[in-house]
């Protein structure tokens, strides 16, 4: 093989360092221009560079490993988190927020920093290239909340594509879900958005050309892979066997990952099972809230708010009985016999009084003897018996 052959095989240092996830290529091409990135102790000052096998490539001094088998994470970002590796105003990252034993990612994609959901995370950075592109083909489906009023054939007009401020937006396909309050002719509407371009604000933006005020926006999910059930600041690792069946289009067969298990495994909160087969398909509804809100007075121990109405066919509580153990006793009036007890005979004596023990009653059946001692009977076998009284014995 000559030496131009290998030259030839040799990859850009923008390409070797986004398939190592340290940046993508247009952030590599950055860190150059700031003399971030350097090749065997020389500091390249251009991103049309080849890196040879055996060469040390380092940034900002630390030495950069091969490329690992690729590697993707759901990660729901909640908000107030920069998706930024840096930021000069000094604010909250997403990369800041994540748990330990992640290896270096970056994301697929951005949300801005009031925006929440779904977030794609991998070490891959050419993936990372490629699925940003709107030549992928991959659909994101937000939930947005905006305040104003509008009706659904507003919203049909967006299938045809919109100019903003001189930027042209592609079809977007946007459904009214529902619609709360009303105040001076406007109020707050919910609208699933679905659209495949991924502009920077591209959702704020077209709703405000229309007139609503987007509020709060949830990105459901990003091709194959949703949200599901994740809560806020979690993640999870996608399957490899996941990986090999929807990216095989993205992923090279050096880069593909083998095996069945998963290398992270984050903590989930309790109760809550994770999304089906690592979040693909359709986002899970949001778990319905706990009350936490207290009644009035519950503070203090007071309880003077109203109690919640009883459902029909709950249990009543039966009334009480008159009466009872606790209900004192009639005296009896006087000369009436009293009824004794077991309980108020004197031990190894006879009842207290005049009164006798019971004696009870031999069953019936049994002749009772005769009280004459030595009778005989009158009549016998051969009749009636002659003679004198009866001899004594």
């Amino acid at each position: 093989m000559t030496a131009q052959d290998s030259s030839e095989q040799n990859d850009r240092v923008a390409k070797v360092l986004a398939r190592a996830g340290v940046a993508s290529r247009r952030e590599v091409e950055r860190l150059i221009e700031e003399g971030r990135v350097a090749i065997n102790g020389q500091t390249l000052t251009t991103p049309a560079v080849k890196v040879a096998p055996g060469d040390i490539l380092t940034v900002d001094g630390e030495v950069v490993g091969g490329a690992e088998a690729t590697r993707v994470f759901r990660y729901h970002k909640p908000v107030g988190l920069l998706t930024s590796h840096n930021d000069p105003a000094g604010r909250a990252t997403v990369f800041d927020a994540l748990p330990d034993g992640l290896p270096r990612v970056i994301s697929i994609g951005r949300l801005d920093i009031n925006s929440e959901g779904l977030l794609l995370l991998t070490n891959d950075g050419e993936l990372s290239r490629a699925l940003e592109l709107p030549s992928s083909g991959w659909v994101r489906r937000y939930r947005a909340r905006a305040f104003g009023y509008t009706t659904q054939e507003k919203l049909d007009r967006l299938k045809d594509g919109i100019t903003v401020e001189g930027v042209r937006y592609g079809a977007i396909d946007a459904h009214l879900d529902k619609a709360t309050g009303e105040r001076d002719g406007a109020r707050n509407v919910w609208i699933t958005v679905t659209l495949t371009e991924g502009k920077n604000r591209e959702v704020r933006r077209v709703l405000e050309a229309i007139g609503l005020k987007v509020n709060r926006l949830l990105r459901l999910s990003y091709g194959p892979f949703s949200l599901g059930t994740l809560g806020a600041g979690e993640v999870e690792e996608v399957g490899p066997r996941v990986i090999r069946e929807l990216l095989a289009d993205f992923v090279p067969a050096a880069y593909m990952p083998t095996g069945p298990a998963v290398q992270f495994r984050a903590f989930l909160s309790a109760g809550r099972r994770s999304g089906a087969e690592d979040g693909v398909g359709g986002a899970a509804p949001a778990a319905k809230p706990h009350r936490t809100s207290l009644r009035p007075g519950q503070e203090s121990g007071e309880l003077k708010g109203e109690r919640q109405a009883k459902k029909p066919g709950w249990a009543k509580a039966k009334p009480k009985k008159p009466g009872g153990l606790r209900t004192p006793k009639k005296a009896a009036p006087a000369g009436a016999k009293v009824k004794r007890h077991r309980a108020e005979t004197p031990k190894g004596g006879r009842p207290a009084g005049d009164a006798k023990p019971k004696t009870f009653a031999k069953p019936s059946g049994t002749p009772k003897p005769s009280s004459s001692r030595g009778a005989r009977p009158t009549t016998g076998p051969k009749g009636p018996r002659s003679g004198g009284p009866a001899k004594r014995r």
